[in-house]
């Protein structure tokens, strides 16, 4: 088996045009997303893992309900919007913000090849969730920051091979990551706008 990477659905093989997101093939690259912190090793990010999950639910539930309404990220919001209760769509747009935190904290720590990843996560919650929660909510993710592994050892788990064989070389598992990375930032970019466009944000 190849590294974690390779066997995860990437962000980079999302169908995504100038105006809509495949909704399956998204969340199915945001569940390689919520394995990914398994390889952080701690139970500290077990409320992360969570609420990511707790919010691929709710948006592959809407999918479910009405499947012809919701074949884009774009079209399933757009389609709730007429209603009393949005789940997908708040679900949706807590799970771009949380995807957004792992993003820019892992952009930090390639862009920095001495950084820790204590500094990195620390940098992408204060860049991207820090505003949204509260005074507990903010102590826990303070705990997640401080119990992160050490930068070599995570960059060792994602190069490892399960079955045994040898690792991925550094330059292969950076190079699988930035593609990763740069394909996840320009869809939470992407559906940021369209949700600041349309207002579908307010009331939520």
């Amino acid at each position: 088996m190849a590294p974690y990477l390779e066997t995860v659905k990437s962000f980079a093989d999302v169908t995504v045009t100038d105006t809509s997101i495949d909704t399956l093939e998204f969340l199915e690259a945001s569940k390689g997303l919520v394995g990914l912190f398994d390889l952080l090793g701690s139970a500290a990010f077990s409320m992360v893992q969570s609420d990511l999950s707790g919010n691929i639910a709710k948006v592959r539930a809407r999918y479910d309900a009405a499947p012809t309404l919701s074949g884009t990220l774009q079209l399933l919001v757009a389609n709730e919007k007429g209603e009393k209760k949005r789940p997908a769509t708040e679900g949706l747009m807590w799970l771009l913000r949380g995807l957004s935190f792992t993003c820019k904290a892992l952009q930090s720590a390639q862009a920095n090849k001495t950084q820790e990843l204590s500094a990195a996560f620390t940098k992408g919650y204060d860049d991207t969730l820090k505003k949204f929660h509260n005074f507990v909510v903010k102590g826990i993710f303070s705990v997640a920051m401080k119990a992160c592994p050490y930068r070599n050892d995570f960059y060792a788990k994602l190069a490892a091979d399960p079955d045994g064989g040898a690792p991925a070389s550094t330059e292969t598992v950076e190079k699988a990551l930035d593609t990763w990375l740069d394909a996840l930032s320009a869809i939470v970019k992407q559906m940021e706008a369209f949700y600041e466009s349309g207002g579908y944000g307010k009331g939520l």
